[in-house]
C-alpha cells in the first residue's frame, strides 16, 4: 500500500480481506493487527486498514533517515487472520510505502555565501557555488537556483551531477579588475519543485583576488573503504591525496569536508594537512551503515582553487548486539504485562502467543536460533515457512505441547532463549507467565471413603449426628458443593426416614429416637455434587454407631455364691470369684465391686474384691478353729450417670492353712558397695530385694534399718527397699559401714528376715583386698556392735589433744628450769655452775620408747592431718578358702562366705580419695593377712557363725 505523509487520522489505506481474497461478514473470521499499531489500525470484522491519530512524518521515521530512494521509506505491519474459536490462525505481513510531500524548505548552509574570484579570469570561467539541502525527495526536492539580480560580469548556471543533484555554478561574463572593484554582493535563491513551491535565499558575496591559475587535483574522484564498527577513536581509515601544479602559497593544499552531513563531521576527523581520514567517535553500524560525503582540496592561492572527491565509507558489522525477543498476543488469548491466560481445556498444539526474535547485526552475526528451556508443556513453531524471511528477524508461534491441568500446575514460567551465530555468540532470554484457567474437571472428594460416627442412644429428634466435608480441587462455581443422602449400596433402606442432611453445610441430623439395644449401627451414603457445567459428584459411606446410655442395671449370674478355702491361707490370696454383667456398654458397663458386711459384721476388713475379675481375696490367714465360715454381700455399681447397682450373697467356708517367711535375694552378706564421699543427698546406695512365697498381706513386705547406722547417714524406703544417703559425708565417715536390714511381712503373726548391707565410703577402690578383709571381719562381729566409718578418727583427735598438752607442759617445765638456772647463775656468777641433777639438756627432748603392745598410740608429729584407720596399710592380701591368693578385685568372690562381689557407686570429681592413703610412706610395717591368721577371738564366735546365704530367720521385729 501507499500513503502520503502528514495525513489526518482515519485515512483509509486498503482492505486486507479483499486483497487476501477472504470473504467477511459472517463474523467467523476476524482480523487482528499484531504489529505496526503505532500508526495503523484494522477493523476486526471487515479487515479495513486505516491510520491512527499519530501523525506520520516521513523525515522523522528512523527507518527513513538515510533513505535516498522515494520507494524505500515504508512501514511494516502484521495481520493475523483468526478462524472460528481460534481453531486456526494465519499471519500475514504487509508494507505501507510512505510518500513524500513538500513539507520542507530548501536551505543554504549559511545565510551569507562567500566566493573568491581571481582577477583577469577569462570570460566563461565557471565557479562552483555551495549547494542547498532539502529534506524532501523527488519533485519536492531542489528544482532550480536563480540570481535575483544579475550584474553584467556574472551569470548563474545550474548543472546536473552524476549523483542526480543540481550544482549551481557562477560563470564569468565580463572582465574582472580587482583595482576597479574588489567585491560583488548577489542574491541567490533556491526553489523546490513542490506544489506550492518552497524557496529560500542567501547573499552570495564574490571577492575578487589576485590570480591563481591552477587548481588542486585528487588522485581519484571516488575513494571507497570498509571500516569495522565500534573502531576506537584515532583509527586511520584512508588518506586522500591531491596535487597542485602551482608553487608557493598557491600550491599549498589543505583538505576540508565538502558536502558532508552533521553525522559525518561528528564521527570522522579529516587532517587538513595530510588528508588522513580517521575515526573521531565510535560508529555503530546499526545506526549508520554507510557514510557518503565529499572532501574538498583547496590551495592557498588568492583566490584559492579547489577540487572535490567523493568518499564512500562502508561500515562492516561486528557481533555487538544480543538478540531481542518480543512476545506478543496472538488471536483471542489475552496477554498483558507478560502474563497470558490460557484455559486448562485448551487443545494440544494450540498457539497461545507470537514470539518475534530479531538481531540488529548482519550476516552470521544476525542469524538467530530460538528455543524454550525447562520442562514446560510448550514449544515454538515457525509462524511462516517462507524462504524470503530475513535470517535476523524470525517469528514463531508458542504452542501447547501437552495437556494443561489447573489442579496440578496453575502457573508456568516459560523462558525463551535466543542465540545468534556470531563468534563468540551472544544470547538473551525473555519469559512469559502462562496462567492456567480452571474448568470443571475434578469431582468433589471426601477425605475418607467410610466415615464412622458415634452417637448416643435415647436422643432428641433433630440432633446433629456429624458433619461431612468434601473438597473440590477446582475453583469458583466449579468448587461449590451441595450434599444429599442416598441409600447404601449394601442396604436397600432409605436413610431419609431416619436421617437428613443440610445441602450446604453437610450437617447430618437424626429424625428419630435411637435405641442401641435394638440396633447399634446405621449405614448410608452421602453424595456431594459441584455446581460446574457439567456437574461432577463424589460420595462417601457414613456408618453411625449408636453409643450406649446407662439404662440397664447390673445383674449377677447367681443370687448366692458359695466358696471353700483352706485354713492358714496366705493373706491376700483369692478365695472365690463372682460373675456379674451389664447389658450397657462402655463406662455404663464398667462395674465397681465392693464387699458389704454380713451378719454381725464378720466380713469387715477381712475380704476384698478385684474389680476387673470379680475375685475375692482374704486380708488375713484363716483359722478354722476360731471361725468356720463367713457370710457377706457383694455390691456391683456401674459407672453410668446416675449409677445403677445390684447385690449378691457370698458364703465362705474355711478349710486349711500355710506359712512362709520372707527371703532376701540381694545383697549377699559378704558383698559390699563403694560410695564416693562426694555423693549428693538422696543418692541411691543399693536396693534390698526380698521375696515372700505367700501372697496378699502375708507377702506385703516392709524394710527397716535396725542396726549399724549410728550417724543416721542412711535411710531405707519401707516399701521398695531402696537405701539412700540422707546425711552429708565427712572424713570421719570414710571406711566400712555395716547396715543391719530387717524385712518383715504383713502376715498374722508376722515373719521376718535380717540381712547385712556393707557400704565402703571412699573415692575409689585401689586395694580391694583391704575392703574384703574388713567385710570378712564384719561377719564375725556381733550385730549389736556398730561398724561405721573410721574408728581411729575420734581417737586421733584425742591423741592430738594429749600431744599438744604434753608439749605445752614440757615447754612450761623448760621455761621454769631456765628461769631457775638464770636466777642461780645471777646469784653465784663465779661459783661452780649448774649441777642440779647433772642431766644433759638433750634428755628433755629424748623420745620415749614405746611398747610394741601399745602400737596404736604411735607418735603423730610427722602427720599433717587426721589419718583414717587404714592410712598406713600399703598392701592387704586376702586368701581364698583353699589357700589361693586373689589376683584381681574383679575376680568372682561369691564362692566364699567370707567374700562377696562388690559394686561401686560413682561420686563427684571433688570427692576425697581414701584409697590414696593406702600408698602412704608410713613407718609402720606392711600388714598381711594370711589364711592362718586369726580373724577374731572366740568371744563372739557363736554369734558370728552366719549362714552362707544372706538372711537371718527370726520370728520377731528386733535383733539382739
Amino acid at each position: 500500500y501507499r500513503l502520503a505523509e502528514e495525513g489526518p487520522a482515519d485515512i483509509r489505506i486498503g482492505n486486507v480481506a479483499s486483497d487476501l481474497g477472504i470473504v467477511t461478514g459472517s463474523g467467523e473470521v476476524t482480523f487482528s493487527l499484531e504489529s505496526g499499531s503505532d500508526y495503523l489500525k484494522i477493523d476486526n470484522m471487515t479487515g479495513e486498514l486505516s491510520t491512527t491519530e499519530r501523525r506520520i512524518d516521513r523525515e522523522k521515521l528512523p527507518q527513513c533517515q538515510m533513505i535516498f530512494d522515494e520507494n524505500e521509506c515504508f512501514l511494516d505491519f502484521e495481520v493475523s487472520v483468526i478462524g472460528p474459536s481460534q481453531s486456526w490462525v494465519d499471519l500475514f505481513e504487509g508494507r505501507v510505502i510512505i510518500l513524500d510531500i513538500n513539507d520542507n524548505t530548501p536551505t543554504f548552509p549559511s545565510p551569507v555565501l562567500t566566493l573568491t574570484v581571481e582577477e583577469n579570469r577569462p570570460v566563461g570561467t565557471l565557479y562552483l557555488l555551495p549547494t542547498a539541502t532539502d529534506r524532501d525527495f523527488g519533485r519536492n526536492g531542489i528544482e532550480r537556483y536563480e540570481l535575483l539580480q544579475e550584474p553584467s560580469v556574472f551569470e548563474l548556471q545550474v548543472a546536473d551531477t552524476l549523483d542526480g543533484e543540481k550544482q549551481p555554478q557562477l560563470i564569468v561574463k565580463g572582465a574582472l579588475d580587482r583595482e576597479q572593484r574588489d567585491s560583488y554582493e548577489l542574491s541567490l535563491r533556491v526553489r523546490d519543485g513542490g506544489d506550492p513551491a518552497r524557496s529560500s535565499q542567501a547573499i552570495l558575496r564574490v571577492l575578487i583576488t589576485d590570480v591563481n591559475d591552477n587548481s588542486p587535483r585528487f588522485e581519484k574522484s571516488v575513494y571507497e573503504a570498509d571500516l569495522a564498527e565500534n573502531s576506537s577513536p584515532g583509527t586511520p581509515i584512508l588518506q586522500l591525496r591531491a596535487t597542485d601544479l602551482d608553487v608557493g602559497v598557491n600550491g599549498q593544499i589543505e583538505y576540508v569536508f565538502g558536502a558532508a552531513t552533521e553525522s559525518v563531521r561528528r564521527l570522522l576527523r579529516l587532517d587538513e594537512t595530510s588528508g588522513w581520514l580517521s575515526v573521531l567517535h565510535r560508529i555503530d553500524r546499526e545506526e549508520v551503515n554507510q557514510l557518503r560525503f565529499t572532501v574538498m582540496a583547496r590551495d592557498r592561492g588568492q583566490p584559492p582553487k579547489t577540487d572535490k572527491a567523493t568518499v564512500v565509507l562502508n561500515i562492516r558489522d561486528e557481533n555487538d548486539n544480543v538478540p531481542t525477543i518480543d512476545i506478543r498476543k496472538i488471536g483471542r488469548i489475552p496477554l498483558r504485562d507478560g502474563v497470558a491466560s490460557v484455559a486448562e481445556d485448551v487443545l494440544v498444539d494450540t498457539p497461545i502467543a507470537l514470539v518475534q526474535v530479531s538481531d540488529r547485526d548482519q550476516g552470521e552475526n544476525g542469524v538467530v536460533t530460538c528455543t524454550v528451556v525447562g520442562d514446560v508443556p510448550f514449544q515454538l513453531k515457525p509462524a511462516s515457512e517462507g524462504e524470503g524471511e530475513p535470517q535476523n528477524k524470525r517469528k514463531y508461534f508458542l504452542h501447547t505441547s501437552a495437556p494443561l491441568d489447573y489442579e496440578a500446575v496453575r502457573d508456568y514460567n516459560v523462558v525463551i532463549v535466543a542465540v545468534d551465530s556470531g563468534s563468540p555468540s551472544l544470547s538473551s532470554n525473555n519469559s512469559l507467565l502462562v496462567r492456567v484457567g480452571d474448568t470443571n474437571d475434578n469431582p468433589p472428594m471426601f477425605s475418607q471413603a467410610v466415615l464412622e460416627v458415634s452417637f448416643p442412644e435415647n436422643n432428641l429428634p433433630g440432633e446433629r449426628v456429624a458433619t461431612v466435608v468434601a473438597t473440590d480441587a477446582d475453583s469458583g462455581k466449579n468448587a461449590e458443593i451441595t450434599y444429599s443422602l442416598e441409600a447404601s449400596p449394601l442396604s436397600s433402606e432409605t436413610p431419609s426416614s431416619i436421617f437428613s442432611i443440610d445441602p450446604d453445610s453437610g450437617d447430618v441430623s437424626v429424625q428419630a429416637v435411637l435405641d442401641r439395644e435394638q440396633r447399634d449401627t446405621y449405614e448410608f451414603q452421602v453424595t456431594a455434587r459441584d455446581k460446574g457445567v457439567p456437574s461432577l459428584q463424589g460420595s462417601t459411606t457414613v456408618v453411625v454407631r449408636v453409643s450406649d446410655r446407662n439404662d440397664n442395671e447390673p445383674r449377677f449370674m447367681q443370687d448366692v455364691f458359695t466358696f471353700y478355702v483352706k485354713e492358714n491361707l496366705q493373706p491376700n490370696s483369692p478365695v472365690g470369684m463372682v460373675t456379674v454383667m451389664d447389658f450397657d456398654k462402655g463406662r455404663n458397663a464398667e462395674l465397681s465391686l465392693s464387699i458389704q458386711p454380713g451378719d454381725h459384721d464378720q466380713a469387715a476388713g477381712i475380704f476384698s474384691i478385684e474389680n476387673d475379675t470379680g475375685t475375692i481375696f482374704s486380708t488375713v490367714s484363716f483359722d478354722r478353729e476360731q471361725q468356720t465360715s463367713y457370710t457377706f454381700k457383694v455390691k456391683a455399681v456401674d459407672g453410668g450417670e446416675p449409677p445403677r447397682s445390684a447385690t449378691a450373697t457370698v458364703s465362705l467356708f474355711v478349710m486349711d492353712e500355710n506359712d512362709n517367711a520372707p527371703t532376701v535375694t540381694f545383697p549377699s552378706n559378704s558383698s559390699y558397695t563403694v560410695l564416693p564421699p562426694s555423693s549428693n543427698m538422696r543418692t541411691v546406695v543399693a536396693t534390698v530385694v526380698a521375696t515372700d512365697a505367700d501372697t496378699g498381706l502375708n507377702a506385703d513386705l516392709n524394710y527397716s534399718i535396725v542396726g549399724g547406722n549410728p550417724f543416721k547417714l542412711f535411710e531405707i524406703d519401707p516399701a521398695s527397699g531402696v537405701v539412700s544417703l540422707v546425711g552429708k559425708l565427712a572424713p570421719k565417715h570414710y571406711g566400712l559401714h555395716r547396715l543391719v536390714v530387717q524385712v518383715n511381712d504383713s502376715g498374722q503373726p508376722p515373719q521376718s528376715t535380717t540381712a547385712l548391707l556393707h557400704v565402703f565410703v571412699n573415692e575409689s577402690l585401689s586395694n580391694a583386698t583391704v575392703v574384703e578383709s574388713q567385710v570378712a571381719r564384719s561377719l564375725h562381729t556381733p550385730l549389736a556392735q556398730d561398724i561405721a566409718g573410721d574408728p581411729s578418727y575420734e581417737l586421733s583427735k584425742q591423741r592430738l589433744s594429749i600431744v599438744i598438752g604434753v608439749v605445752a607442759g614440757i615447754m612450761t617445765v623448760i621455761l621454769l628450769i631456765l628461769v631457775v638456772v638464770m636466777a642461780r647463775y645471777c646469784r653465784s656468777k663465779g661459783k661452780h655452775g649448774y649441777e642440779a641433777g647433772k642431766k644433759d639438756h638433750e634428755d628433755f627432748f629424748t623420745p620415749q620408747q614405746h611398747d610394741k603392745a601399745k602400737k596404736p598410740k604411735k607418735d603423730k608429729k610427722g602427720k599433717k592431718g587426721k589419718q583414717p584407720l587404714y592410712s598406713s596399710i600399703v598392701t592387704v592380701e586376702a586368701s581364698k578358702p583353699n589357700g589361693q591368693r586373689y589376683d584381681s578385685v574383679n575376680e568372682k568372690l561369691s564362692d566364699s562366705p567370707g567374700m562377696g562381689r562388690y559394686r561401686s557407686v560413682n561420686g563427684g570429681p571433688g570427692s576425697p580419695d581414701l584409697a590414696r592413703h593406702y600408698k602412704s610412706s608410713s613407718p609402720l610395717p606392711t600388714v598381711q593377712l594370711h589364711p592362718q591368721s586369726p580373724t577374731a577371738g572366740k568371744k563372739h564366735q557363736a554369734v558370728q557363725d552366719l549362714p552362707p546365704a544372706n538372711t537371718f530367720v527370726g520370728a520377731g521385729d528386733n535383733i539382739s
